[in-house]
């Protein structure tokens, strides 16, 4: 069958602008549904010269027009640690009575000079207290909580400080007791690991702080996801599983650092999420429209991190090109459809 995946007509539907930190860029959303309103959390900067990324906090009773809901960022470096640093992607669930939000967080913010043609060119930026040593400033990943969507506070570390380990993303419930995460390890290649590119992992924790070891659930198999893979939006309960939308990255030149980003979709067994039941072999989600080939930051990129199901329809909110953000839309059914009729399990 063919996938019908519907745009938003006024896509993007959040642009850069209005408050100084969100000038340059706004892009990647976690996304939740609450009440009959979805609460939506961007990534921002507002330069790139440093890059320091915040997360601002906007809220819609349709989904598609949105307002902020404070002029001033929700979440910040500062509160994960480090004003210089930068807090990126996150993803929001709601697990009992408490809201959760996984972020990436460097310590010190990239300098990025966009090429136009893929992946900018970034360097360690001057800091007070940095040497410029680039171990000491990878990404990891941290959680926040909230009890309102307003009013956050960093929690816990979800990686340890010597990897670089993000896409971390909670299943929205305890699976069998246990907080249940995805994450994608960036050093975790190799022989010894079992893929030569980057994968998606999952880790198990009675209490966000002590984690299991990953365990590898998916690498990359396929020509459009030949870079890496990870993890987009929060998995979603479904009669046929954890439903994972994911990532994928195609290198299309390595000399100019041209990349794809397109979107594809597994789904999980609902009891043992690290049992993969089906992978669809085609991405349900690529580059077409204007917008989604040609920004500031990188070109060809539809990145999504947030979404929900409401009635019969999946709604997904995406970065494009790491500088507005986009929404579509499909019949659940017909997805997971897609998903097993494309499976290669």
């Amino acid at each position: 069958m063919k996938l019908r995946i519907k745009r938003a007509p006024n896509n993007p539907i959040i642009v850069p602008g209005k408050y100084d930190w969100r000038m340059a860029t706004v892009f990647n959303p976690g996304v939740i549904y609450e009440n009959g309103r979805v609460y939506l959390y961007e990534r921002t900067a507002g330069q790139l010269r440093p890059f320091i990324c915040y997360i601002g906090m906007m809220e819609s009773d349709d989904g598609v027009n949105f307002i902020h809901s404070s002029d001033k960022p929700v979440f910040t470096p500062a509160m994960a640690g480090s004003k210089y640093g930068s807090v990126q992607d996150p993803r929001i669930t709601k697990i009992e009575d408490t809201y959760y939000m996984t972020y990436a967080y460097r310590p010190f913010a990239w300098s990025s000079h966009p090429t136009g043609t893929g992946v900018p060119e970034s360097f360690q930026t001057d800091f007070p207290g940095f040497d410029g040593d680039p171990m000491k400033n990878q990404t990891r990943s941290g959680i926040a909580i909230s009890k309102d969507l307003y009013h956050w506070q960093h929690h816990v570390w979800a990686t340890p400080v010597e990897l670089d380990d993000r896409d971390v993303i909670l299943f929205p419930e305890k699976i069998n007791g246990r907080f249940t995460m995805l994450r994608r390890p960036l050093q975790f290649v190799g022989e010894k690991y079992g893929t030569d590119k980057a994968g998606i992992w999952i880790s198990y924790s009675e209490d966000l702080q002590n984690w299991t070891d990953t365990e590898l659930i998916a690498k990359p198999e396929f020509q459009w996801e030949s870079n890496r893979i990870g993890g987009s939006l929060p998995p979603l309960k479904t009669d046929e599983g954890w439903l994972v939308i994911y990532h994928g990255v195609e290198t299309i030149n390595e000399t100019t650092k041209m990349v794809v980003y397109r979107a594809g979709a597994m789904i999980l067994d609902i009891d043992n999420p690290s049992k993969v039941l089906y992978r669809s072999s085609k991405f349900i989600l690529e580059p077409e429209e204007y917008y989604e080939k040609y920004g500031l930051y990188i070109p060809s990129v539809v990145f999504p991190t947030g979404g929900y199901i409401h009635e019969d329809q999946l709604s997904i909110y995406y970065g494009v090109c790491d500088t507005a953000i986009a929404r579509a839309s499909v019949n659940i059914n017909d997805l997971l459809t897609f998903i097993k009729e494309n499976s290669t399990n």
